[in-house]
């Protein structure tokens, strides 16, 4: 087997994660009636109306230098790749891919899925692109606030997860919400905090949410965005804890983890080297995303204080510091859900190739690589 076709293997039977949206997998469990998990809401409410394109595989990957003149002139690092195996039950033969907005990118997608430049499938590929990370919860707010709502079977969180993560939100919101209703208000009336508290989390319009614009001096468009990356620095704070937990078991597993099978001297030094090169990096990426949460913890500080200057500079700055935590944070999740699912309980060893693979393709996600580069 080659290593393109062991990648799009691995990529075709692995669960979504923050780097990979998987819809043939989705398909197979949710869309297909033969599955015991058949569920019809995957064809009432699908992500995408083209059929091919609902099966197809999105990978948010990181350019390499000689892929980046696909996109001519700009210093883009992050894509969107959009892979389409030719059989799905014979990886052997590939499969196409596309960036999304290559160059020439409207036509191949005329060419491959048949679809106009201006059909809801290439405005809904847009909004992915515009992410810095496929998380779960993320994309469900990307298209809800978009309006587009799929059947939950696209997105990898349960209800109670969901819940949990809302209600800690509506805590955190809590500040913001006083400051617009005033302490007064608030202490008279809690279900003031909870209406107000929803609208923002819907980013609904009304005049309390413009006066609460209004007193951070914001444009209509920088409150909304800034909104909508501060409730992704919530998600990234709210699962910090659980995910550093997992990066830390799997950073230990990295460094002992043994393939079946001979290995060559050329082999050995890989391991030495690569686990060093890991060990380095997940440390690194890890002490990144905390010095990023930190700055949102002091302006969050500040605005319990009564100061919103700072909350109000968090909020101008989230969007670019969204798109980086965003970056790091999914290479530290597929790193966990791509581990977890190559070597859980009952799976079975890897042999000296695959493993070399595994840890290259870990690599290049912390270092500026990419997820899978030869899946097509």
């Amino acid at each position: 087997m080659t290593r393109a076709v062991r990648s799009l293997e691995n990529l075709t039977q692995s669960a979504s994660t923050a780097r990979i949206l998987n819809l043939m997998q989705i398909w197979r469990q949710s869309g297909d009636q033969n599955s015991k998990f058949y569920d019809p809401e995957w064809a009432e409410k699908p992500l995408f109306s083209n059929a091919a394109l609902n099966k197809s595989i999105v990978v948010k990957h990181r350019l390499r230098r000689n892929e980046t003149e696909v996109f001519g002139i700009g210093s883009r690092r992050l894509s969107t790749k959009i892979i389409l195996p030719i059989a799905h039950t014979e990886l052997k033969y590939g499969g196409q891919y596309v960036f999304v907005d290559q160059i020439g990118f409207e036509q191949v997608m005329s060419q491959i899925f048949s679809l106009p430049p201006d059909h809801q499938d290439i405005a809904t590929l847009r909004l992915l692109d515009k992410l810095p990370s496929l998380d779960p919860f993320l994309l469900r707010e990307q298209l809800r606030r978009n309006q587009i709502n799929p059947a939950p079977c696209y997105f990898a969180i349960s209800p109670s997860d969901l819940q949990r993560m809302e209600t800690f939100v509506r805590t955190e919101i809590t500040p913001l919400v006083t400051m617009s209703l005033g302490a007064d208000m608030v202490g008279i009336n809690q279900n003031s905090v909870r209406i107000l508290a929803s609208k923002i989390l819907s980013e609904t319009s009304g005049s309390q949410l413009d006066a609460l614009r209004e007193t951070l001096r914001l444009a209509p468009h920088q409150y909304h965005e800034g909104v909508f990356c501060w409730k992704g620095f919530l998600y990234y704070k709210w699962s910090l804890e659980s995910i550093m937990k997992d990066v830390f078991r799997v950073s230990e597993q990295v460094q002992v983890v043994k393939p079946i099978g001979q290995m060559d001297s050329a082999a050995k030094e890989f391991f030495i080297r690569s686990r060093g090169v890991l060990k380095s990096e997940i440390t690194k990426t890890c002490e990144s995303v905390r010095r990023t949460l930190m700055i949102y913890d002091e302006a969050y500080t500040n605005l319990k204080k009564g100061r919103p200057t700072d909350f109000r500079d968090f909020l101008l700055n989230a969007p670019r510091m969204f798109n980086r935590l965003g970056e790091e944070l999914g290479a530290l999740q597929h790193i966990v859900s791509f581990w977890n699912y190559r070597f859980g309980p009952r799976s079975p060893a890897a042999n000296v190739e695959e493993l070399m693979d595994i840890f290259l393709e870990f690599e290049n996600g912390l270092a500026g690589g990419t997820v899978s580069a030869d899946a097509a």
